[in-house]
C-alpha cells in the first residue's frame, strides 16, 4: 500500500476529514492571532481524538461513516478565527 486509492473508500474518507481537520492556515505574526491559531488546532485536534476514540471502542463500517461525518461536523463548528499569515515579497505593495 503505496497510494492513497490503495486504502478503502471508508479509510480514505475518514483519513480525508482528520487531514482537513488539522490542516489550518499559519496565524499572522499578531499574538492574538498566533493564541487563536494554537487554541482552533488544540480544540480541533482534541474533536478528533474523541471521535477516533469513539470509532476504536465500537469499531464498524457505519461508525466509519458516522466518524467522518462527526469529525466534519466539528470542524464545521470550530472555523478559523483569526488571520491567517501572509507571505509578502519584499517590494510588494500589497
Amino acid at each position: 500500500m503505496n497510494r492513497l486509492t490503495d486504502f478503502h473508500g471508508d479509510t480514505t474518507g475518514l483519513l480525508t476529514a482528520i487531514v482537513e481537520a488539522l490542516d489550518i492556515p499559519m496565524a499572522s505574526i499578531d499574538e492574538t492571532d498566533e493564541r487563536k491559531h494554537y487554541r482552533l488546532l488544540e480544540r480541533r485536534a482534541a474533536d478528533v481524538v474523541i471521535v477516533l476514540s469513539v470509532l476504536l471502542r465500537y469499531p464498524g463500517a457505519e461508525v466509519v461513516e458516522d466518524s467522518v461525518r462527526e469529525i466534519r461536523h466539528r470542524t464545521a463548528s470550530n472555523p478559523v478565527n483569526y488571520t491567517p499569515f501572509r507571505y509578502e515579497e519584499p517590494g510588494d505593495e500589497g
